[in-house]
């Protein structure tokens, strides 16, 4: 295991193995100390536990949990809620997972803290203090440009911000350039973007090239199934198509209290929750009134 103090000693960066964290926390000099002090001593055995349990995470998710590890049960906890509707293993909610533990130990020693976020590869777990509130950026996979930000306050109860994608680290089965998901926690967050990304998709389109997931990575979770490795340039009508069908799950899961919002990109078009834009534009109205 790493560990270093990056951007002049502000931020705390952690790696083992794949998992590669930024912590980030404002307020008191001395809680910053402890705080990063409990998250390296947490990180250190994150992925032994992962790795005990990693051959039930990567199967289909059981509708009882069968796993020990506080990481492994967050994970299962994410995922388990969509069992009846999609195929989905724990491994969808593993890096938001990680980051909510490390941020759950944190907390316990918040005193003194007004802000902590835990950033696994994108994938963000936030705690707020009360009155606090932190601005989320959406950026353009591609071009790196910021698209959209949403203000998010203490009282929004959204502590987890993830995304998926076919641009992103991990194999997706849809053609979404990327999914942004903000919910509860990382790990509900991460499960979903998954999901919703999955949706953005032309079933037996020509324009879209798919193979095996084993044949890319022997180690995924996904087998067989088919993962998109190429999309060429879609017609308005193609797009529109297939970016529909994936604003459908999210306003569904939105709907069930799953997610707060979701922001969706493919091919230049961007499209989002309802409630994306009423998160964005009430903190923004309330801080002018501030």
């Amino acid at each position: 295991m790493q560990s270093s103090l990056i951007n002049n000693g502000r931020d705390l960066h952690l790696h083992h193995g794949p998992i590669d964290l930024i912590i980030s926390a404002s307020g008191a000099s001395r809680s910053i100390t402890r705080a990063f002090e409990v998250a390296e001593d947490r990180f250190s055995t994150v992925l032994d536990g992962l790795v005990a349990e990693l051959d039930i995470l990567r199967q289909p998710v059981a509708y009882k949990c069968n796993v020990s590890d506080p990481v492994a049960r967050r994970m299962w906890q994410a995922t388990s809620r969509h069992a009846n509707d999609s195929f989905i293993t724990p491994m969808a909610a593993v890096a938001g997972s990680v980051a909510d533990e490390v941020l759950s130990v944190i907390t316990r020693h918040a005193n003194g803290l007004t802000k902590v976020s835990v950033n696994n590869g994108g994938d963000i777990a936030l705690w707020l203090a009360e009155g606090e509130s932190s601005t989320v950026g959406v950026a353009d996979p591609q071009s790196g440009d910021i698209l959209a930000r949403a203000v998010i306050a203490s009282h929004d109860a959204i502590a987890g911000i993830a995304t998926s994608g076919r641009t992103g680290r991990s194999l997706s089965c849809g053609i979404a350039d990327s999914v942004t998901v903000l919910a509860a926690s990382a790990a509900a967050a991460d499960a979903a973007a998954t999901l919703v990304a999955n949706a953005v998709d032309l079933p037996d389109n020509p324009k879209v090239k798919r193979e095996p997931a084993i044949e890319i990575d022997p180690n995924t979770d996904l087998g067989n199934r088919a993962v998109t490795v190429g999309v060429q340039h879609l017609t308005e009508t193609e797009c529109s198509t297939a970016i529909t069908s994936g604003l459908s799950l999210a306003e569904q899961f939105v709907q069930g209290n799953y997610i707060r919002a979701a922001y969706l990109i493919l091919q230049g078009r961007c499209v989002t929750t309802e409630s994306f834009g009423k998160i964005m534009h009430a903190n923004i109205a309330n801080q002018l009134k501030g």
